[in-house]
Order: structure tokens, then C-alpha cells, then sequence
């Protein structure tokens, strides 16, 4: 049984995060925890003089929040005949990042699947500052962000960009393969870099990755860094037609130092697929 956490704000995008997962995990015995944080602003209760006051602030956000989450509930019961899913509600005055973190032990949580917004205008705003706060918070579970004008059809092509620098623990790619086994996904692994000379340790690296994939179908590519490593991974994907993008939460540093740029974030906010993020530990 998976345990899923969808946070949502009830916006389109977090409707489309949500039968994103839905649709990903069709094949798995589920429990999606529907999860809204309704918070409020600082500013709106400090001008509380009584207390009672902010109470009933607080208690009118609680009942709205509880109000829509049922209305989702009632949406899927109506629309979703999935016998694999299971769908409960938590509403929350606590802030997003730390409802996500106390969530994630308490209910033994797989993947978090969110929404992104995306750039908007001018400003590239990364996948909203609620996502981007997630990812830099939360670095013990999956992590799945979703482009809010994705259509998911199905699982075909994973793309895993690698440096080879970092041991690939036992565990650590479960998430994905997971997916591959059920999907019979093909992962598309490239080496992104200005140079392709691998050390030691990359070669030792490279070939426990090819272990940890046995049994599952999986292609090895070289990419040359033209401007930055992220376009390199946008432009690998959208040539390769993939429908997932999976980095994992350590080894973006490389590719920071290699480049000076925010590996995880660059790709987020401009890419047109969901992107994983595995978890940051070791075997």
C-alpha cells in the first residue's frame, strides 16, 4: 500500500497534480491524504485586539478548508471508480513546509506530488515559492512536482541525468523503478558534462547503476553542457519525449560546482514534464 500526500489550494493546478497522481499510480493499492494548509496571514490576525476574534478567523478558515476538501472527496466517489484508492482529508493551520514534515513520519507518506505554477511573465518565478520551499525543506521522501499545463497519458520514457558521482545506494532509485515495472517505462540516463573522461569512482559508480537497473530496459547517452546543465536536461527530455524527469536530491551539487547554477531548481521552473526528486540518504 502507497501512502501519497497531495497538498492542494483547490486550484487548477493542484486539480491537475491530483489526477496526475491518480493516473500515475493507477495500477498501485493507494491512500492519497488530500492535505490543505490554510494558514493565515501574519498580518491578518496581529490586528486582532481580542482573541476571540482571532478564533473565529481561524475557525471560518478551517470550516472552508474542510468544506472544499469534502467537495473533492465527493468528486472522486462520484467520478473515480479506481477499487486501488483510497482517499482521506487533513486540514491544517499549520504552514505547508512544516504540515508536510510532521505529515510525512506520522502517516509513513512515499511521495509528495505537488502543482507548479511555473514562470509567469517576465519574472521566473520557480514552480511558486510554496513548491520551492518544499524542496528545499523536505529531503527524507519522493518529492514529484507537476508543470500546471501537463496532460499525463502515460509512463513511457524516464529521464535520469547523472554525473556518476555519487554512489547509487540500495533503495534509492526504488521510487522510480517502481513505476518502470509497472509502466515498463524505458529510463534514458545521461551524462551531462563538459567533458566525458570518467575517473575512478565514476566508473565504479556507472557500473553499480547498471546493476541497480538489471532487469529493466535503460540506454546510456552523453549530453554536452552548450550553455547550462538545466537546458541540457530540458532539451534531452523533450528530444527523447520523456514523461518524467528524476534527480536526485544529492546529486545536483556536482552540477551546481560544474556550473554555478541551481541544477533542481533551473529545471523545475522551466520544464514542461513532472520532475522526481529522490531522497537525500545514503545506503
Amino acid at each position: 500500500m502507497r501512502q501519497i500526500l497531495l497538498p492542494t489550494d483547490f486550484s487548477k493546478n493542484a486539480w491537475n497534480a491530483l489526477f496526475t497522481a491518480i493516473k500515475l499510480y493507477a495500477n498501485f493499492e493507494c491512500t492519497f491524504y488530500l492535505m490543505h494548509s490554510y494558514e493565515p496571514k501574519s498580518q491578518n490576525i496581529a490586528g486582532f485586539k481580542s482573541s476571540t476574534r482571532a478564533g473565529e478567523v481561524y475557525q471560518s478558515l478551517s470550516d472552508q478548508s474542510e468544506k472544499e476538501l469534502e467537495e473533492i472527496i465527493t468528486y472522486l466517489e462520484t467520478n473515480h471508480k479506481n477499487k486501488n484508492h483510497t482517499f482521506k482529508t487533513i486540514s491544517t493551520n499549520e504552514n505547508l513546509v512544516t504540515a508536510i514534515k510532521e505529515l510525512i513520519p506520522k502517516h509513513d507518506i512515499d511521495a509528495v506530488l505537488m502543482g507548479t505554477k511555473g514562470a509567469t511573465g517576465a519574472k521566473e518565478v520557480f514552480m511558486g515559492s510554496n513548491t520551492v520551499k518544499v524542496l528545499k525543506a523536505v529531503k527524507n521522501c519522493t518529492l514529484i512536482a507537476v508543470p500546471e499545463e501537463f496532460d499525463f497519458q502515460s509512463l513511457d520514457v524516464i529521464v535520469f541525468p547523472t554525473e556518476y558521482a555519487h554512489f547509487f545506494a540500495k533503495g534509492v532509485l526504488q521510487p522510480f523503478l517502481e513505476l518502470m515495472g509497472v509502466w515498463k517505462s524505458e529510463v534514458k540516463i545521461f551524462h551531462v558534462a563538459q567533458e566525458f573522461k570518467l575517473n575512478e569512482t565514476q566508473r565504479y559508480n556507472r557500473e553499480i547503476l547498471k546493476k541497480r537497473l538489471e532487469g529493466y530496459p535503460y540506454s546510456f547517452f552523453k549530453v554536452t553542457i552548450k550553455s547550462t546543465v538545466s537546458k541540457a536536461i530540458r532539451d534531452f527530455s523533450k528530444e527523447q519525449m520523456g514523461d518524467l524527469i528524476v534527480l536526485t536530491n544529492y546529486s545536483h551539487t556536482f552540477l551546481e560546482r560544474l556550473t554555478q547554477e541551481p541544477v533542481i531548481k533551473k529545471v523545475g521552473f522551466k520544464t514542461s514534464i513532472p520532475l522526481m526528486v529522490l531522497p537525500d540518504f545514503d545506503g
